[in-house]
């Protein structure tokens, strides 16, 4: 029997309702990747469950774009899309890029600006408003482009399933190129080229990358375009490298897999942010407190939401502003407005996700479901559309389910968020809810997905999706228990650890950070910090302490046994992070399970 299918520690239900069991399907792999490395047999460990062979131990632990980045042309449209661009460059013609509002779409844009403001050309940045134009390019603001002179638009994070749009800017004379990432239909909008991994008849099988990873793949193309022109005779060749921290910090944001040419994007990204060359995004980290190397953790939970605050509640093109800008003075002054905005941005979301959670427990008052329905749906009038994909997200995470927020206007027009669970295809989903005529617009990818709905087709919406996703939804609950990367005592747990263990990343979505046991520890100190997060300090078997902390867990099975330090000891689970308050250089657990020992099978 493999370790795989033994419940680890006892453990068949948690206070979260789940097994616990172990990541690693044969402990001789592991064993075989430290004889191999020379490496501790955690870290053997933590390689082998996820899938990495002895044999490409070395490569995994040092990802090179030298040996994952493609060439660019195994895209569909790519060397049609850059030779058009590069023959634009090369001819002086005023061209334009029209970027989505997050984090993915701010970075797509601010690195195709860098790039042409090194080669010498010019590009436009057009981010289009939230609340007013809504998602994807849009009839007037191509008209305003065009009347500009821009005869050439790139659409980067957008464009795929904007064919009423596309169509009528080819009618008017204007070429689009378009780089996306997004789920796409059989039939493709009327673009001069559309480059898409995830186009339907596109083979490059590099369909889990950001469209900022799209994009860095563009721009390696256009660069051997203009030096095949002979551009570079009269112009300095871009050091590209250098916009890998813009790389970096949109692929983790937009949840794709830190996998093979991804994670080494997001680990050379992080080298170049370190440096701090980019002022703008120097300029907020300092505004969020980030005083040490920068991790993909920083990425997604500091850097990030206040980029997308912009788009949120503000003025969307500030994400773009500030990551382009190479003036120090408004380099601040963008950051700091967007640290307010990101406060402002919290308040608005904490209403509208009370509002959404008393609409759920009516809902469940009504209808004693004692397990969650496959898709969690939450609509509200008047809404702020800025903070509905957060509040999806929360949403997701409480109740362990695809999760719809959709806010409706006084017109009945609804702009939706969804956020998805590991195994669901939420994007694809939606998209055949678009085809079906369910939807005025929509799509998405597997892990997000955005909609605008009639009020008069929700109904019919939600069935046709609960329908949708109702069998992968019921395969991924069967399979969400707690994975394991092996077992720590509380003395074990140390600064080292958590050092060696991230030879092994960068961690994200695909590569899930090491997940530890903790047995046997008793609740010494606890209290309920925050917004509902709960602090404590745990002591093992021999005396040795660790901290603690279970994020928005007060009112949950787990929070209130960590706050009951009658319960007796416990079981623990949850990932090492690093506590450097006040310069020491300790590691404290984030804790997202426990069971008392005496529930726990012998």
């Amino acid at each position: 029997m493999t370790v795989a299918t033994k419940h680890f520690l006892g453990v068949d239900r948690s206070l979260t309702g789940r097994a616990w069991v172990s990541r690693l399907a044969d402990d001789r792999l592991a064993l075989a990747i430290s004889q191999r490395e020379g490496l501790p047999e955690i870290i053997g460990r933590v390689l082998a469950g996820r899938g990495v062979a002895p044999e490409d131990v070395a490569a995994y632990l040092t990802p090179s774009l030298k040996t994952l980045l493609p060439d660019p042309s195994v895209l569909t449209d790519m060397d049609r899309a850059a030779a058009r661009v590069a023959e634009a460059i090369m001819g002086g013609e005023k061209i334009a890029v029209f970027g989505d509002y997050d984090v993915d779409g701010a970075t797509s844009s601010a690195v195709l600006q860098r790039f042409f403001r090194a080669v010498g050309g010019d590009l436009r940045i057009y981010i289009p408003d939230r609340i007013r134009e809504g998602y994807g390019p849009n009839a007037p603001a191509l008209m305003t482009l065009r009347d500009e002179g821009i005869n050439l638009i790139i659409t980067v994070d957008c464009g795929t399933m904007a064919h009423r749009v596309l169509g009528v800017a080819a009618d008017a004379g204007l070429e689009v190129v378009v780089i996306d990432h997004h789920q796409a239909e059989p039939a493709l909008p009327p673009a001069f080229a559309l480059v898409n991994p995830n186009r339907l008849d596109d083979t490059s099988g590099l369909g889990t990358l950001a469209a900022v990873g799209v994009a860095f793949l563009f721009l390696v193309a256009i660069n051997r375009q203009l030096r095949k022109g002979g551009w570079y005779e009269s112009h300095d060749e871009p050091d590209l490298l250098s916009l890998l921290d813009l790389v970096a910090l949109g692929t983790v944001c937009d949840v794709v897999p830190l996998v093979g040419l991804n994670r080494a994007f997001v680990s050379q990204g992080l080298r170049v942010m370190a440096k701090r060359g980019n002022i703008g995004l120097a300029a907020l980290g300092d505004v969020a407190r980030l005083d040490v190397k920068p991790a993909a953790y920083h990425l997604g939970f500091l850097l990030g939401p206040r980029v997308n605050a912009g788009g949120r509640v503000g003025r969307s093109d500030l994400g773009a502003r500030l990551l382009t800008t190479g003036d120090k003075l408004e380099a601040e002054a963008i950051a700091l407005e967007l640290d307010v905005l990101n406060k402002e941005r919290q308040a608005i979301e904490a209403e509208v996700l009370e509002s959404a959670m008393k609409q759920l427990d009516l809902l469940q008052e009504s209808t004693r479901f004692n397990t969650p329905p496959p898709v969690i749906f939450a609509c509200g009038k008047g809404w702020h559309p800025g903070v509905i994909g957060i509040v999806a997200a929360r949403l997701k995470e409480r109740y362990d389910r695809p999760a719809i927020v959709i806010a409706f206007d006084s017109r009945g027009e609804g702009k939706g968020s969804g956020r998805s669970i590991q195994g669901v295809d939420l994007g694809r989903a939606v998209t055949a809810a678009l085809e079906a005529g369910h939807l005025v617009n929509g799509g998405g990818h597997a892990m997000a997905a955005g909609l605008t709905i009639s009020e008069d087709k929700f109904d019919e919406f939600a069935a046709f999706l609960t329908q949708r996703v109702s069998g992968e939804v019921a395969i991924a609950s069967e399979s969400k228990a707690l994975r394991l990367d092996g077992a720590l005592s509380a003395r074990g747990a140390s600064r080292e650890l958590y050092e060696m263990l991230e030879r092994a990343g960068p961690y994200g979505a695909g590569n899930p950070e090491p997940r530890f046991a903790v047995p046997s520890l008793r609740v010494t100190y606890s209290s309920i910090v925050g917004k509902g997060h709960v602090r404590c300090t745990l002591s093992g078997e021999d005396g040795a302490q660790l901290k603690g902390i279970a994020f928005r867990s007060a009112e949950t099975a787990l929070g209130k046994a960590l706050l009951d330090r009658g319960t007796g000891p416990v079981h623990v689970a949850g990932r090492l992070k690093p506590d450097d308050w006040q310069g020491r250089r300790g590691v404290q657990i984030n804790i997202e399970d426990a069971v008392p020992t005496r529930d726990a099978q012998p």
